[in-house]
């Protein structure tokens, strides 16, 4: 971990604002995309970059908004990650964030968000909250193994679950699918059941496969080779070099995801998740004269 002074906090998205407090990641999910070489690090993956004067920058930021967004974290590196124990910068924005009278949509797969389900809890009442938490296996022994040093998925629901009853909305990343690994109707199956029972509002899938970059790819492959003998060779033979590798039963896989969230009116499509986590409710509309 090495702390740097940045200039900036928050991306503009057109709807919104991306915010990353740290760069990098000590999960240690053998298929991160951000690993790849397109992001340019110039420090090892899991030498987190901290962001040391992100909640600074952000109070400067939101002070000088004239209009109310919604503000989006965990896209690149999950804002709860261990170091986020001791450092508490995800807090401290998040309370910068209700100061202000804004949004937030969190994208994470650790636990410890549940520390701040307090904070949270008030952005919802006072803007509009939403958390987001990546489900890619049913199997806990097989999660040990793709996302080793994060809680497992049993968890992760139970995070749902209390989000939940917070009255907090989730979406859930159903991605990636891996080929020949996690691609199977009963672990899709398993995940979505238990997306209608904890009341998901949406499920973000991106055609049940997985995609591999430069400096992604190497990484990946390193991991089959230990953990999964064989599969490297399976991977080369049946997509070369590609970028996108749907898994071969993505048609069938992708049928169930759409029929059980069709019959539970669960949000199906990215565009839809991501309409939804961009809108922010007027919560505080201007009074009119009528109403006097």
């Amino acid at each position: 971990m090495h702390f740097v002074e940045a200039k900036g906090i928050l991306s503009d998205n057109g709807s919104g604002c991306g915010m990353n407090i740290y760069r990098g990641c000590s999960h240690g999910c053998i298929y991160c995309d951000s690993r790849s070489k397109c992001y340019r690090f110039t420090h090892p993956f899991e030498d987190i970059e901290v962001k040391r004067n992100a909640p600074e920058l952000l109070e400067k930021a939101l002070k000088s908004k004239r209009k109310k967004c919604m503000i989006g974290t965990g896209a690149m590196s999950d804002p709860y990650m261990h170091c986020e124990e001791e450092l508490k910068l995800t807090r401290e924005c998040l309370q910068i964030i209700l100061k202000y009278g804004f949004g937030v949509a969190v994208q994470t797969k650790s636990d410890r968000i549940l520390r701040d389900i307090d904070l949270l809890s008030e952005i919802n009442r006072s803007a509009k909250c939403v958390v987001q938490m990546t489900l890619t296996t049913y199997d806990d022994d097989l999660c040990r193994i793709l996302e080793p040093n994060v809680c497992n998925t049993k968890r992760r629901i139970e995070v749902l679950e209390k989000m939940r009853d917070r009255g907090i909305p989730t979406i859930v990343w159903l991605t990636p699918i891996l080929p020949f690994i996690n691609d199977t109707e009963e672990n899709v199956t398993a995940i979505l059941n238990e997306c209608v029972r904890t009341g998901v509002k949406g499920v973000i899938d991106f055609g049940m496969g997985l995609t591999l970059r430069d400096g992604d790819r190497e990484y990946y492959y390193k991991a089959l080779d230990q953990h999964f003998p064989g599969m490297k060779e399976r991977y080369i033979r049946h997509y070369g070099n590609a970028y996108e590798l749907p898994s071969p039963k993505a048609k069938e896989l992708k049928g169930i995801f759409r029929r059980i969230c069709k019959e539970n009116g669960i949000m199906s499509t990215p565009e839809e998740c991501f309409r939804f986590m961009r809108e922010l409710p007027d919560k505080n509309p201007q009074m009119s004269i009528f109403d006097l």
